[in-house]
């Protein structure tokens, strides 16, 4: 099951940085997940401060 990423991005980027699958990137508002690319390892989770990605 695919991350997403809640309201509670601050955009910090250290998700997008943490993923191995490159499957982060940053949208309009907030950083963004692209389902097709996710893994659901849960690294984006462990690293975010504010805990935004979750899991779908």
């Amino acid at each position: 099951m695919a991350y997403r990423i809640s309201e509670e991005c601050i955009s910090c980027g250290a998700c997008a940085n943490e993923c191995p699958s490159g499957a982060i990137s940053s949208g309009d508002e907030r950083y963004i997940i692209d389902p097709e690319k996710c893994i659901s390892c849960g690294a984006c989770a462990g690293i975010c401060p504010v805990g935004a990605p979750e899991e779908e």
